[in-house]
């Protein structure tokens, strides 16, 4: 009765991988006393095959949950118009409420069906066998064995704890249960005295931008949050994960946040190979749709490096919401499941973004400042003009207000805290992150991410005569056009280097440099162009278009 109660509750068995034989335990090695034996058979090369019932019932189930949540997001005008037809009267809600508590009922006997159909397969009996066991202990023999199944992530046990490492419990400098540390936005209005007065006429606002961005704000921020979308693509995220698994042995883990959001990673191991860079570590941060499955990890994966991906809050089987905070904090404890479970020293960690994913990259370089390089890949500078670009100009002041209250992605500001090398990579034909059309390069905003870099890190050479000539060299929208412009200045690049590489020995590598402060401005131009061209490269590709391999390349450095 115990083990049919487990099938009714237990999670959703999507497929049964291949046991790969280099993960097979030695022979010799006991098994613990929980431990549970898989057996070894061809069905493990195959999607989980549930018997006629629970496949039945899994759909209606399924098909329930999908109205549950058209229903959610269409419930306002729902009781809109139920509230001018007059049918939220006392008399009309009694007899609904019975026909919902059927309903539920009825689901119920559904969810007792398929258990049932569950309790008679072998297969998913051997899995919640070996799921219970490795509640029970985890020890690695038994998630080794979990880790053959691929099942609803809420399930899985969590592998590592955001108090784990002592150095956290010892601090009191780190984060809290409330959050990391943020950047927090300046006043819209320096000076004004914070009266009571001034409070009460804030408050129409304050309340309007916090249901705007917990509404209908962060579904357009992060669509990929939208559990319609998930379930529409829920077959390719499957997939992609069993190729992640099954040819690049991965491996799953559930991190736990500070704020108590349950985080879903990936990480393929290279450190056994041949190749070099399988040392490094390239944490990649996806962008506002994107998913570990199928996003960005394909392309440092394709250059030989080890990876580690994971999904934004309420993505897949992360849990949460992805507000800034959330993000931040589930990327705090990425980074520190990199340190002090997978063994990497910051040193050897390469935090690589796509899009909307530079804020929590930014974050974590400014957080953890020791990382040895980052790459910003079609990222953007600020929200509020792309935000203020989808959105009518009557709402100018509210979209301002809501974007710096609670949405406020400042990549800039953080990426001008971080001291290492930086690679910002922009998409000649961006459809998403340019502020008119995809031809006007110089709305592209990685152009205003670059220049705040530079300007932030080399202020004497991005003077005047600096900014133009970098901005002439943005506005060239081909590679022949970016030599022509490189030429006409006759950059001397060993004089460049040779200016750096004193300035360095003499001062120290920590930015701001004052370096160009006594210099002509010819020589300022052509720092500018040089140290311009190290930090951004173009790719012509529109937004979504994967990066290839051969254009992930590490950041120049002196």
């Amino acid at each position: 009765m115990a083990k049919l109660l487990s099938c009714v509750l237990g999670p959703r068995l999507y497929k049964i991988y291949r046991e790969r034989d280099s993960e097979r335990a030695p022979a010799s090695v006991p098994e613990t006393p929980t431990a549970v034996t898989a057996p070894h058979s061809s069905s493990w090369d195959t999607y989980y095959q549930p018997r006629a019932l629970e496949k039945h019932a899994d759909s209606i189930l399924a098909l329930a949950s999908v109205f549950w949540s058209i229903s959610y997001y269409s419930s306002p005008f729902a009781f809109f118009y139920l509230y001018r037809k007059g049918y939220l009267s006392l008399s009309k809600v009694v007899p609904f409420s019975h026909y919902a508590g059927t309903l539920l009922l009825l689901l119920a006997g559904v969810a007792c069906l398929r258990g049932i159909g569950r309790w008679t397969n072998p297969q998913y009996r051997q899995f919640i066998t070996i799921l219970e066991a490795t509640h029970r202990n985890q020890s690695s023999e038994n998630k080794r064995q979990l880790a053959n199944y691929n099942f609803d992530f809420r399930s899985w046990p969590v592998d590592f704890h955001w108090e784990e490492p002592s150095s956290r419990k010892e601090s009191r400098g780190g984060p809290s249960r409330r959050g990391v540390a943020l950047l927090r936005p300046e006043p819209l209005h320096r000076g004004t005295a914070d009266t009571l007065l001034n409070r009460v006429k804030k408050l129409p606002c304050q309340i309007t931008s916090y249901l705007v961005a917990h509404t209908l704000g962060r579904r357009m921020l992060y669509p990929g949050s939208v559990y319609l979308l998930q379930k529409a693509l829920m077959p390719v995220l499957l997939q992609g994960q069993a190729r992640l698994v099954e040819e690049c042995n991965g491996r799953w883990a559930k991190l736990l946040a500070c704020d108590g959001n349950e985080i879903d990673t990936m990480f393929v191991d290279r450190r056994g190979t041949a190749e070099p860079q399988g040392q490094k570590l390239v944490i990649c941060c996806e962008g506002n749709a994107g998913f570990y499955e199928v996003g960005c990890v394909s392309t440092p994966l394709e250059a030989g490096y080890s990876v580690l991906g994971w999904n934004h809050p309420g993505f897949a089987g992360s849990t949460g919401v992805p507000f800034p905070q959330n993000e931040a904090n589930a990327m705090d404890v990425v980074v520190q499941f990199a340190i002090h479970r997978l063994g990497f020293q910051p040193q050897d960690i390469i935090i690589y973004a796509w899009s909307i994913g530079g804020f929590t990259a930014t974050w974590a370089a400014m957080s953890y400042p020791d990382v040895s390089a980052m790459i910003l890949d079609a990222s953007f500078d600020d929200l509020v003009p792309l935000a203020l670009k989808v959105m009518p100009d009557s709402w100018r002041g509210l979209v301002t207000r809501t974007v710096r209250q609670h949405l406020n992605l400042n990549n800039a500001e953080q990426l001008c805290r971080y001291q290492g090398p930086v690679l910002l990579i922009r998409r000649t034909k961006d459809e998403v992150i340019t502020t008119t059309v995809p031809e006007d390069i110089m709305s592209n905003r990685g152009n205003d991410l670059l220049l705040k870099l530079l300007q932030h890190r080399y202020p004497r050479v991005m003077a005047e005569e600096g900014l133009r000539v970098v901005r002439q060299w943005l506005e060239a929208s081909s590679q022949l056009e970016e030599a022509s412009i490189y030429s006409r200045w006759e950059v001397e690049e060993d004089w460049c280097l040779s200016v750096l590489r004193s300035y360095q020995a003499e001062h120290g590598p920590d930015f701001p440099w004052s370096v160009g402060e006594d210099m002509s401005a010819d020589g300022r131009r052509q720092l500018a162009l040089f140290l311009a061209r190290k930090h951004l490269h173009n790719f012509e590709a529109t937004h979504c278009t994967p990066l290839p391999a051969q254009n992930f390349q590490m950041p120049w450095h002196l």
